[in-house]
């Protein structure tokens, strides 16, 4: 073993570079749609704006944050199914993200809300479309585990088979401890995208950031300065994301690729 991987600094060492390679106007961009949120938010023309927006970024938040908790454990589980040997569990994994892919957001949404909502007793219009976004989005990272899972060398499996682990431990202490390193990346970038598109769940009167929006244009019929605060928002909250997307992806690299 290298000296470097001894090194208990190394890992802290690792995400320092992986902030200062953050690009510098990815950084300037952030700072300057932030400044302009503060900018026109404080401003006496936009006093009502804040209660508005501040009450849509909550429930934009948690809309993202728990349809993501939702897509992450279904995705595993397909994930894990379409790596399955059985041809029955191949088979309705695979169909599941087929299905899930090629049917768009918006009609899922609408397909939950009304047709599936309705028969399972899903009440809230919140709940609804938290699901409809696990559904989609599982579709996706059962994908993101698929591939990661199969980036892991077939030898290791055989190695622990050799010494007496079960499929499961095997699963569980060697391949997906490894393969998180692979997939993370790609889960921030899908988290991003979620968070986008939960804009969507709007249509069913969901009270996040888009929704918020709408209502405050059409009770002061400021479309500009509205719609402007609500994409300086949304570009500000993913330019937050993508930096620590891009810090993750380096810090995930193998520990010798740092000093390159």
């Amino acid at each position: 073993m290298s000296q470097l991987d001894l090194d208990p600094r190394s890992g802290a060492g690792s995400l320092a570079e992986s902030v200062q390679r953050i690009p510098l106007w990815l950084v300037l961009l952030l700072v300057l749609g932030l400044s302009a949120v503060i900018l026109v938010a404080s401003s006496e023309n936009y006093s009502d704006i804040a209660s508005f927006i501040s009450q849509g970024i909550k429930f934009t938040i948690i809309l993202s944050v728990l349809g993501y908790a939702l897509a992450l454990v279904l995705g595993l589980i397909i994930g894990l199914g379409r790596l399955s040997t059985n041809p029955i569990i191949y088979a309705l994994s695979t169909l599941y993200v087929e299905v899930f892919r090629g049917v768009p957001i918006l009609v899922v949404i609408f397909y939950v809300a009304f047709v599936v909502g309705p028969t399972v007793g899903l009440r809230s219009d919140m709940t609804r479309a938290i699901v409809a976004l696990g559904l989609v989005y599982g579709a996706y990272l059962a994908e993101v585990y698929r591939a990661g899972i199969q980036a892991i060398p077939k030898g290791q499996r055989e190695a622990a088979a050799a010494l007496g682990l079960s499929g499961v431990q095997t699963m569980r202490y060697i391949i997906l401890p490894q393969a998180m390193r692979i997939i993370l990346p790609p889960l921030g970038n899908d988290f991003i995208a979620i968070l986008k598109d939960s804009s969507l769940a709007s249509v069913l009167g969901v009270v996040e950031l888009t929704h918020m929006t709408r209502r405050y244009v059409s009770r002061t019929f400021d479309t500009f300065g509205g719609w402007t605060i609500a994409a300086l928002l949304y570009l500000s909250m993913t330019l937050i994301l993508s930096m620590a997307v891009r810090a993750l992806e380096h810090y995930s690299e193998p520990t010798g690729q740092h000093q390159k």
